[in-house]
């Protein structure tokens, strides 16, 4: 059985974001019952040229959206990068699963050759479009959530690798 661009992408990122939304609600329960200030959380970063919380779940979301519409052909929907809060940041997650949610496979599959040109550090940079789902966003996006689960563990959040994975059942053989 051969995977299509559709299953490599919208399910796989409708998925990480789903487990992100859930270990930002344990961030935001855990500031809460410890008296902590979200911002501490929000602000965090594990070096001081690292990108804190906040951007790193922006990007992750810039990169899906950005993805699906490029591979599907459409215009990429612009989010302002102004959460400052848990319940901002759990609100663009959401909002960028919904957008996902509104492609299928008859929008994304095909799309392996489709060009996708991106402006990176200035300068135009151009794929096809299964060598820029597979290697380029991809391996962003899990840089990024990644980074997220890092930046919340070290400031003492009680995750662990289960939380993200929490859906694995989800795709285990029965």
């Amino acid at each position: 059985m051969s995977l299509s661009m559709y299953e490599a992408s919208i399910p796989v990122f409708i998925s990480k974001l789903n487990n992100l939304l859930a270990i930002l609600k344990k961030a935001e329960a855990h500031a809460l019952a410890k008296k902590i200030e979200p911002e501490v959380f929000i602000n965090a970063r594990l070096a001081p040229d690292m990108f804190p919380l906040s951007r790193q779940i922006q990007i992750a979301s810039d990169g899906v959206k950005g993805c699906a519409a490029r591979l599907a052909g459409v215009e990429v929907p612009s989010y302002p990068d102004t959460e400052k809060t848990f319940p901002e940041l759990q609100a663009r997650i959401a909002k960028t699963i919904e957008f996902l949610k509104t492609f299928s496979a008859k929008n994304i599959d095909g799309s392996e050759e489709r060009r996708i040109t991106l402006k990176l550090r200035g300068q135009e940079t151009s794929f096809f479009g299964q060598p820029y789902l597979l290697n380029f966003v991809l391996p962003n996006f899990y840089f990024h959530i990644c980074m997220a689960y890092a930046i919340l563990r070290h400031n003492g959040l009680d995750i662990g690798k289960m939380d993200y994975l929490s859906d694995l059942m989800t795709y285990s053989v029965k």
